[in-house]
């Protein structure tokens, strides 16, 4: 079977929803609702003002504008949008605090922008995936 372009496919958990467990997800992701639990991602993630993580985000890239408690992981940019509010661990390559965003917990930049892309478990794995439907 054929797959189409990563970068083309957006995950999302709207505002209102949550969701608990562990996530592997190919694409993209935004998150505008609650999610508990540890998530990994091969591209980009965006938790929007409304959203609320708590647990371990695993990301190529990521920018957070609402609330995010645990471990958050990036190989390249993250960026922590006016609003955000962040109690935990980050490791990224490049690190952007915007003005009104506010940071308590422990930072290590590592790797260089550009790191290789996060790595997910293989589409036959028990991990269930997240797909926009439409």
């Amino acid at each position: 079977m054929g797959r189409t372009n990563s970068s083309d496919e957006l995950n999302l958990i709207a505002q209102g929803t949550t969701i608990e467990g562990k996530v592997n997800a190919v694409g993209g992701f935004r998150i505008d609702g609650k999610f508990n639990g540890d998530l990994t991602v091969n591209e980009s993630v965006v938790v929007g003002g409304s959203g609320d993580i708590d647990g371990t985000l695993v990301a190529k890239n990521a920018t957070v504008g609402g609330k995010f408690t645990g471990t958050l992981k990036v190989a390249g940019k993250l960026v922590l949008q006016p609003g955000a509010r962040v109690h935990g661990d980050i490791t990224a390559a490049v690190l952007v605090v915007d003005e009104g965003a506010m940071f308590d917990g422990s930072c290590k930049m590592s790797a260089e922008p550009g790191a290789a892309p996060v790595d997910i478990p293989a589409e036959n794995t028990p991990e269930r995936k997240l797909r926009k439907h439409g």
